[in-house]
């Protein structure tokens, strides 16, 4: 990746998702036998239909525009490949006309296929689905199809047959702390060691919210530590759910929902993610073997002896 200070004064004003977006396979830093697999495809001039489905920010779209960038040069890229977001046009209009129109036309002065991405294509309606398959089958020697989906369960059997299908799961914290680390070098952030821990716990393998958590909180706190993180989020701080935990085991109800609730309303906390966290903790909280859930064996023994 070129430094800032040679970036011109568009890429600079980008937002980082798309800035440090990978521009070729090479670049891409997860799922390596599903890209030797697709290089391999390229290689060859063998390219299939694809699906490719998981989580948001493992990598779908970036993988397949990198595959793009690699079969197509620049001055022909935009005659070559197709790419609409299925999410604005799901609907049978936007495959009978742009899709369709595309598909059906060969170009003079380049040989090989053209290819179609189709990102979000779980959101298409079962119409525009199933009038895409004929167009796949119809035009398959002229173009190839790529659809991008989160739910694979929302694309009718009938595609699915059509394509060859590989999973993005969720990135793991190894691959995405290198990534991370570069954005960080290039923008110059200054960043403590629990701040990058807080934003790679936050995103859950989704590399695209990492690195929008990082650009927001850097841009808003300067500094970014695990607090920083978390208050941009608007996410619980974890000495506030360590709070919460100890009101519940140490507290009588009433005070604990009391100073739980007055918590809650005075930064402005979802109980949805208070819960998420309190869950968390309490599966790494190490609790005495017998802390009152659980009758002891005296107690076993007496109520032996009653039913006696």
């Amino acid at each position: 990746m070129a430094s800032t200070s040679k970036t011109p004064l568009q890429s600079r004003n980008l937002p980082w998702v798309e800035k440090y977006r990978p521009q070729k396979l090479d670049d891409l830093i997860s799922h390596r036998d599903i890209l030797s697999t697709i290089q391999r495809f390229v290689r060859e001039d063998r390219l299939p239909h694809l699906l490719l489905y998981g989580p948001p920010g493992t990598g779908k779209t970036s993988t397949i525009l990198a595959c793009a960038r690699q079969l197509y040069k620049d001055k022909e890229f935009n005659s070559m490949v197709l790419e609409l977001n299925a999410s604005d046009d799901r609907g049978i209009d936007v495959v009978r006309g742009p899709i369709l129109s595309f598909a059906s036309t060969r170009t003079i002065f380049k040989k090989g296929f053209k290819l179609v991405i189709l990102d979000e294509a779980d959101a298409m309606t079962q119409d525009a689905q199933n009038a895409l398959r004929r167009v796949i089958e119809k035009f398959t020697e002229n173009t190839r199809f790529c659809l991008i989906c989160n739910y694979l369960s929302k694309i009718i059997p009938a595609l699915q047959s059509r394509c060859t299908r590989f999973r993005f799961g969720p990135l793991s914290a190894d691959q995405m702390i290198p990534r991370l680390r570069h954005v960080i070098q290039e923008e110059s952030i200054d960043i403590t060691e629990d701040g990058m821990k807080a934003i790679v716990t936050l995103s859950s393998g989704d590399m695209r919210r990492s690195l929008n958590v990082l650009q927001s909180t850097s841009m808003a706190y300067g500094k970014v530590t695990e607090d920083s993180v978390y208050t941009c989020t608007g996410q619980p701080l974890r000495s506030d759910i360590a709070n919460i935990l100890d009101w519940c085991l140490n507290k009588d109800f009433t005070s604990a929902y009391k100073q739980i609730l007055q918590l809650k309303t005075l930064k402005g906390l979802a109980l949805h993610d208070i819960l998420t966290e309190l869950h968390l903790l309490v599966h790494r909280v190490d609790f005495p073997s017998l802390y009152g859930s659980f009758p002891s064996e005296n107690q076993n023994q007496k109520k032996k002896g009653l039913l006696r």
